[in-house]
Order: C-alpha cells, then sequence, then structure tokens
C-alpha cells in the first residue's frame, strides 16, 4: 500500500511514518520502480502498535527494542523486565507530580469558589 492509504488507514501523518521508518520502526517497505513506497499489509498494526506504546509513555529508543525482540523472536526476558521496571518508576513519578498538581488546583478552585460566593453577597446587598 502506499503511504497514503497508510495515513488514512492509522490516522498518522506521512512525515511521521516517513520518521518512523527513518529510525527502522517500520521493517518491510519495499521501493516501487517510480520510488514510491510500498507498505506492507502489516504496517497498519506496527504503526497501531507503536502509537499505543507511545502513548503508554514509551521512548522511540524504547519502542525500537521492544519491537526488534518481537521481530527475532528472541525477546531478552532480563532487558525486558527491566524496561518495564523503569517504566513503571517513570509513571509513579507521574502519578505523584500530578497529585501536587491536584492537591494546588483543588486548593485554587475552594479560593475562588469562595471569592465567588463573596462578590455574588455583595452584589446582592447593593440590590436589597
Amino acid at each position: 500500500m502506499r503511504i497514503a492509504q497508510l495515513e488514512s488507514r492509522t490516522g498518522v501523518g506521512r512525515h511521521t511514518l516517513r520518521y518512523y521508518e527513518q529510525e527502522a520502526l517500520l521493517p518491510g517497505i519495499q521501493r516501487r520502480a517510480n520510488n514510491y513506497r510500498d507498505y506492507p499489509e502489516s504496517a497498519v498494526r506496527q504503526v497501531e502498535l507503536i502509537r499505543q506504546l507511545q502513548s503508554f509513555g514509551f521512548s522511540l529508543s524504547e519502542i525500537r527494542t521492544i519491537l526488534n525482540g518481537i521481530q527475532s523472536n528472541e525477546v531478552d526476558c532480563a532487558q525486558g523486565a527491566q524496561l518495564l521496571a523503569e517504566k513503571r518508576l517513570d509513571i509513579h513519578k507521574q502519578i505523584r507530580q500530578l497529585r501536587q498538581v491536584d492537591k494546588l488546583l483543588a486548593a485554587e478552585q475552594v479560593r475562588l469558589e469562595e471569592s465567588a460566593a463573596r462578590q455574588a453577597c455583595n452584589v446582592s446587598e447593593q440590590f436589597s
């Protein structure tokens, strides 16, 4: 399939698809006589997997390691376990940071609600 078809089926732009190819994340791409890329059907699933792993916070370098293990059918379990342990630490750090932001936002919300209540009281007192 051509790049426009892959773009349409995955929702990923052609510049990103070319970047994935450049980063060796999309194997099996052939070139036609006119030098157009010809993507295999498996590229759809590969792009979807890349996007899913990115949404989980994996870097393209980490994704490349994962994909290489899957494609070679030789997963280094120790390396995979280490990668997941590191990712879990990153996630826990993000959770702590988000909780801190949530506390700040909650305090600001209370302050604004109290100010809004005082403003409403002042307006109603003026019309009494």
